[in-house]
């Protein structure tokens, strides 16, 4: 089963918001969102572009797959069984991920 490796604090980043990847250094003043990064990874951006309903969705997938270390096979065969489950698809694909 294949993981992530790279840099963990850069998805943070990308996320803008802590993903607790890092245990208790999400916590402290070492954490980039705390200190003088308070910006997304990449080269600077003129001005912040107002992002389509499309974009929102995938940067909250992004946000679970990320939090809890899965890749896109892994998060799709997850989804599938909570569609599968009564009740509400999100709500089930939270627990199965618990």
């Amino acid at each position: 089963m294949a993981k992530y490796t790279g840099p963990k604090c850069k998805l943070c980043r990308r996320e803008m918001t802590p993903l607790m990847l890092k245990g208790q250094r999400c916590l402290t003043d070492k954490c980039p969102l705390k200190g003088n990064k308070k910006y997304p990874p990449g080269p600077p951006r003129k001005r912040r572009i107002k992002m389509s309903d499309y974009a929102v969705q995938l940067r909250e997938k992004q946000k679970i797959k990320r939090a809890y270390g899965l890749l896109e096979k892994q998060f799709r065969l997850n989804f599938e069984e909570a569609n599968r489950m009564k009740g509400v698809t999100g709500e089930n694909m939270l627990s199965l991920l618990e």
